[in-house]
């Protein structure tokens, strides 16, 4: 069965496919009401944050839309330090989309919010005639998230020597999504994850964590160009410490692709207290997807808004931030 126009005209067939679909995987005491606006416990200070996602193809190696767009908006929540709670989903579906694709989607949507312990209690369909190749489904979720007392992290936050852990191999998601839209053969699997375990393992055992951030559009490359310039200082980050593994290290020469500029979708960089270092790499190699995390760098003051590589043969090389568009749309 197939997305028709009727199915957004707000009758019969929309009250069918929120039913049927929607309904089905997200149940839950608050979006079983069916009320136009979902009524929940709060808390004193909140984070808010909604992203959007358009991926070619909806299903690739190791994921889909549904999972990643859960993803997406949990780890933002989890990157300044709050405990995800509440998630929206607005759904845009083209004209002619299959329904048990629809279905698969869905339903990977609310494992993923179980996985990361959030409840989607409220969302939107519209479906629009098909206007070209966008995939089929576009999906927006918005997430709030409550944040504990005494915890505040921010890209202006890094100190002379602190320490820079990465939580796992770059380049995963986006080689997963180029080879899917080549149609080139490999092993290479989307990282997309929540990356709560780690996150609270972080906080729960006192690390003195100073600034996180989530690798997604732009790469390391990028994050670490923004907390230079925020936090006013020089980051020094090692070619040989990061993490690449061996299979995308051959379709980075394959496609003349630089890991440092890739983008991922359950990988975060964490600015640590120099002398926590060690303690936090333990906790996130001890948490779910942290096993292959490296310090790969550390912070000083030496000049103001720097990033440098240092190669493998000794050499210096500066990093800024990612220009022009990064190949494919990896959200």
């Amino acid at each position: 069965m197939k997305i028709t126009m009727a199915h957004g005209s707000g009758g019969a067939s929309t009250s069918e496919l929120i039913s049927n679909i929607f309904a089905k995987h997200f149940k839950n005491e608050v979006l079983d009401r069916m009320e136009d606006s979902a009524v929940v416990p709060g808390s004193s200070r909140i984070a808010v944050t909604t992203d959007s996602f358009v991926v070619t193809p909806y299903f690739f190696p190791g994921g889909d839309i549904g999972r990643l767009s859960v993803c997406g908006t949990v780890n933002d929540l989890l990157m300044s330090g709050a405990i995800p709670k509440y998630l929206t989903c607005g759904c845009i579906l083209e004209e002619g989309m299959d329904m048990d694709d629809l279905d698969k989607i869905i339903e990977s949507m609310a494992a993923t919010a179980d996985e990361a312990g959030i409840k989607i209690i409220t969302g939107d369909t519209k479906v629009v005639e098909k206007r070209g190749d966008f995939g089929g489904i576009m999906i927006n979720t918005s997430g709030v998230g409550f944040m504990p007392e005494n915890v505040s992290l921010s890209p202006a936050g890094c100190k002379d020597g602190d320490a820079l852990i990465i939580s796992g191999n770059l380049g995963d998601h986006h080689a997963a999504i180029l080879s899917g839209r080549m149609n080139i053969k490999n092993e290479i699997k989307s990282d997309n994850a929540p990356l709560g375990e780690m996150v609270d393992a972080l906080i729960s055992g006192g690390i003195k964590v100073h600034a996180m951030r989530d690798v997604t559009r732009g790469g390391l490359g990028t994050v670490l160009s923004e907390f230079a310039n925020a936090s006013e200082c020089t980051i020094d980050i090692y070619q040989d410490k990061l993490p690449v593994s061996p299979a995308v290290k051959d379709f980075c020469k394959m496609l003349g692709l630089d890991p440092v500029y890739m983008g991922n979708e359950g990988k975060m960089i964490c600015v640590v207290d120099g002398a926590d270092a060690q303690k936090a790499l333990e906790l996130i190699r001890g948490s779910k997807y942290g096993e292959n995390a490296c310090i790969i760098g550390n912070v000083s003051t030496k000049d103001k808004g720097k990033v440098v590589l240092h190669t493998g043969i000794g050499g210096e090389r500066l990093i800024g931030p990612l220009y022009g568009e990064g190949l494919p749309r990896i959200c």
